[in-house]
């Protein structure tokens, strides 16, 4: 059942309050005052049932998994600083300052698990919602990128090695004699397959790789043959996987670079420093001049840039009418969208030479797409401070996850900023007044 936190108003001998240990003018204490809490407990309780154990508040889980996006934590490190850090605690609505860890960090896996998608989108909007403006803004900028996935680079020979260190396992745990495992032969070819890119190594590099595709084969039809039928039908799916990632050509679609993760894409992006990335597209929508996001979309494969216009600026839509906002009017892009010049009611802007334009006009055009190139360093931010480079959580769900935490993540932190901006400018204003009537001060006194 739902659990919730208790309002403790009497003084406890053998513990701290909080409010007599921090600053009540932190940007933290402020955005903390700022987050719509209600609201999201009055959202989420139908996700818990009447009865059973008491569940975690959801202000306190609610709020870790605010502060694990903010700050790039991972589930157990910001467990771990919430102990040491009593503004942490505050915000996450806690009264005494709390020595003790307040849950196993395995419990953020389930809590993402029952808000799923529509959960993390009102999360997203309630952070749209600190931001006023962002709201009805009518103008958004749109790129794409790569989250990519936390797997090893992908080559033949490993794909190879693992199929047949995984069919291996599946025998042990089920109770089958193998002919031969090819432990030591397979860990043999692998390293003959490195370097094949050298003149002197390319011929054994390439015999390497046909061999670990022949064993892995041979290694597959013997536990089809040997797995009773009811064991068969339990591993079917994985034998599919196990049987394209040895057949799979240089030019094959749909092609596997991971077992764990198969739903893993290889993106071109035209980087000079990397070529391929290995994960899944994610469009980002950002506000023109707040600079707010309202929307983070994964799609699956690698599909055109314009093809993703329609899902994105839908899931727009739905966070910022979450919160009473509008639909985006325009929204601005670069060339890779080029196909798509409406979307529903928004008007998509891409950069093209026409000699029909007056001056103004081009002037105006050439300002808003010189704009656009704000979302770049956006996008730098979310992989860089929010976990949006590397993906650590597991399958497509953990995709959907990561980007729309990511961008919770991002609106948080930038106005947990310009709360510290203001706090800078009025000790600004209040030290230039007391400088300034230094000398009437002193007279008075």
């Amino acid at each position: 059942m739902l659990g919730k936190i208790k309002p403790d108003f009497q003084q406890n001998l053998f513990k701290t309050r909080l409010t007599d240990l921090i600053n009540l003018e932190h940007p933290l204490v402020k955005l903390a005052q700022e987050i719509p809490w209600d609201k999201m407990e009055v959202e989420f309780e139908n996700l818990y049932s009447n009865q059973g154990r008491p569940s975690i508040p959801i202000r306190k889980i609610a709020g870790m998994l605010l502060l694990k996006e903010m700050f790039k934590e991972s589930d157990e490190s910001v467990v771990e600083r919430w102990i040491e850090n009593a503004y942490w605690q505050y915000f996450t609505g806690e009264e005494f300052f709390q020595t003790h860890q307040p849950f196993d960090p395995s419990e953020f896996v389930h809590f993402r698990k029952r808000l799923k998608e529509e959960g993390l989108e009102f999360l997203l909007s309630q952070s749209v919602s600190l931001h006023p403006k962002a709201k009805n803004e009518k103008e958004v900028q749109i790129d794409t990128t790569v989250q990519e996935k936390n797997i090893t680079f992908p080559t033949d020979a490993k794909l190879a090695k693992k199929v047949i260190d995984n069919c291996t396992k599946i025998a042990d745990r089920e109770g089958i004699k193998q002919r031969q495992t090819y432990k030591r032969i397979s860990k043999q070819h692998l390293r003959d397959a490195y370097f094949g890119h050298h003149p002197k190594r390319k011929k054994k590099a390439v015999m390497a790789r046909k061999k670990l595709r022949t064993l892995g084969l041979r290694v597959v039809r013997e536990l089809e043959r040997k797995l009773p039928q009811e064991l068969q039908n339990h591993y079917q799916g994985e034998f599919i996987i196990y049987k394209k990632v040895l057949t799979q050509e240089r030019n094959s679609k749909d092609k596997i670079y991971s077992l764990h993760e198969p739903q893993t894409a290889c993106i071109a992006k035209g980087k000079a420093h990397k070529a391929y990335e290995f994960g899944t597209k994610v469009v980002v929508v950002r506000g023109r001049k707040t600079g707010v996001i309202t929307a983070v979309k994964r799609f699956s494969g690698n599909p055109n840039d314009s093809k993703t216009l329609e899902d994105s600026l839908s899931q727009s839509q739905r966070v910022r009418t979450k919160i009473g906002g509008t639909r985006p009017e325009m929204a601005s892009t670069d060339r890779g969208f080029r196909g798509q010049t409406q979307v529903g009611s928004t008007q998509i802007l891409i950069p093209k030479n026409s000699k029909e334009k007056t001056k103004y006009k081009q002037e105006v055009a050439r300002k808003r797409f010189r704009a656009r190139a704000a979302i770049e360093p956006t996008i730098s931010h979310l992989k860089r401070n929010h976990a949006l480079g590397l993906n650590f959580l597991k399958g497509v769900v953990g995709d959907i996850h990561n980007a729309l935490l990511a961008g919770i993540g991002y609106n948080l932190k930038l106005r947990f900023n310009q709360i510290k901006e203001q706090i800078i400018y009025c000790l600004q204003l209040l030290f230039n007044f007391l400088t300034k009537n230094k000398t009437t001060i002193l007279f008075e006194i």
